[in-house]
Formats: structure tokens, C-alpha cells, sequence
């Protein structure tokens, strides 16, 4: 069975590649744009191409049973209709929700005719980096809307569900809302990753305006929506799902060890 995993340098999608693996896959091909620079583990088929630029694709779903659909909107309508024509049988798609704004995919995939399976994940806790330059150069973090809080995940998490959805039978026509085990403020985030330091890193925080001004240098225009959407979670946190460690059989990632694991980030 082919598994071709789209977006394979891709912060998530390289992930899913070394899943894959972990799971005793043993025909995995990667889709990259640029294979020179490519830095996947030996045995992995390496495909030339990019879902932004579906001409590109040619050949790239050629015997392939099963394939890892990265979150790009814009061409997803075409991406899966050059699957589906060569013979793809099955898609599993990283996106959100119907309403978030990248959820646009998940009627792309339906109406593609393919098998499906969605997965929904959270904010991912690499988001976090934002802090890191503050962390490093001033011991602290200055943001916005401290007691905002959700249920954040790790990228390999996300990746190993990929995997195992891929991998496993059983997941056709599901669509797994994904989160880490515990809801945390981003205060409390914050003096995780001061814990993993050995030191104390306080959480000043800003009004709205100021957050986004003292994230923008780090998001751009991006900085107001981000700002905005974590004002949101604080009369709403997200709660957490167990669907994580139902689906790998282990507990998911805390944000207490990714930070343990990472510290060397904000260090």
C-alpha cells in the first residue's frame, strides 16, 4: 500500500512522514518542492511537486492507495481531483472546522468523491514560539488577555493520528476534533515554559491594542485576528478531547513535557 504525504517539509507533514515509519510503513512517498533540500529518512520515495501549483503534480499520485492532504485552501479542489483521476482510494485531510477559516477543505474533500477521513487539531503548542525572542532577551512575556485558555497540542501528536489513520482501517468518514489533555491559560503556559527554564518568566499583560502591537513584529498582519480570536477563549476556553490518546492508545503530549522537550526554543 503507497501512503503519499503532501506538504512532506512542511512543519506538520514531516512529522507524519517519521509516524509513517514508526508504524512500519514501508511505502512512503514524499511530496516536496525541492528534493536537494529535502532531509528525509533513507528508504522514503521523494515525489517533485507542490499542492499550491497543481500542474506540478503529475505522476505524484500514481499508485498510491492512501494520501495525507495538507492544509492549503486555495487549490484543494484540483489537488483532489488529479488524486481521484490516478486512483487514490482514500484522503486524510488536515484542516479545521467547517467555520474556522482553512474549513473550506472540508467540503472539498466530501464533494471529491474520495473516502475520508478529517482531523481537526487545536492550536498547535509550537504557537507558543511567538514568545521566545521576549523570553530569551527580557525573562518575560508581555501579551495580551492572560487568562485566555485552551486545550493546545503538539504537531507529533497530530502527525501520529495522521499516521495511524492512514495506516489503520476503521477511521472512513470520521472527523477527529484533536486537543491536547488540559485546558491552560496562557499565563499559566507561560510559567510551564519558565519551569522548563529553572526560572520564573512572568506574564504581564497588555491591553488588546498593545498585545497587537508588541505580536506584530513576530506575525504581521496576522497579530489583530490572533489577538482578537484569544479574547474569545477567555469567557469561552476550549475544553480538551480525549480523542488523542483513544485513537494512539497513550495519553497525549502535556504542555508541561513539550516545554521540557523544547526549552532549548526560548533558552
Amino acid at each position: 500500500m503507497t501512503l503519499l504525504v503532501t506538504g512532506a517539509t512542511g512543519s506538520v507533514g514531516r512529522l507524519v512522514v517519521d509516524q509513517l515509519l514508526t508504524l512500519g510503513a514501508t511505502d512512503v512517498r514524499a511530496l516536496v518542492r525541492n528534493p536537494a533540500k529535502a532531509t528525509l529518512p533513507g528508504g522514503v520515495e521523494v515525489a517533485t511537486g507542490y499542492v499550491g501549483a497543481p500542474e506540478t503534480l503529475d505522476g505524484a499520485f500514481d499508485g498510491v492507495d492512501r494520501m495525507y492532504l495538507t492544509s492549503y485552501t486555495e487549490t484543494a479542489v484540483e489537488v483532489l481531483a488529479r488524486a481521484k483521476k490516478a486512483g487514490v482510494q482514500h484522503v486524510v485531510s488536515l484542516s479545521g472546522e467547517r467555520e474556522s477559516w482553512w474549513g473550506s477543505i472540508v467540503d472539498d474533500v466530501e464533494a471529491s468523491g474520495l473516502a475520508w477521513t478529517h482531523l481537526w487539531p487545536g492550536e498547535f503548542m509550537e504557537n507558543s514560539t511567538i514568545w521566545a525572542d521576549q523570553i530569551r532577551t527580557t525573562s518575560q512575556v508581555r501579551d495580551g488577555y492572560a487568562r485566555s485558555a485552551n486545550a493546545a497540542i503538539a504537531m507529533d501528536d497530530v502527525a501520529a493520528v495522521a499516521a495511524v489513520a492512514l495506516v489503520r482501517d476503521g477511521h472512513v468518514g470520521q472527523a477527529y476534533t484533536l486537543t491536547g489533555p488540559e485546558t491552560l491559560t496562557r499565563a499559566e503556559k507561560v510559567a510551564l515554559i519558565g519551569r522548563a527554564l529553572g526560572r520564573d518568566v512572568p506574564y504581564v499583560e497588555l491591553s488588546r491594542d498593545d498585545a497587537v502591537a508588541a505580536l506584530t513584529p513576530a506575525m504581521g498582519e496576522h497579530a489583530e485576528w490572533y489577538v482578537d480570536g484569544e479574547k474569545d477563549l477567555v469567557d469561552y476556553p476550549q475544553q480538551a478531547t480525549g480523542a488523542v490518546a483513544e485513537l494512539l492508545g497513550r495519553p497525549a503530549t502535556t504542555f508541561a513535557e513539550w516545554a521540557v522537550r523544547n526549552a532549548t526554543l526560548f533558552r
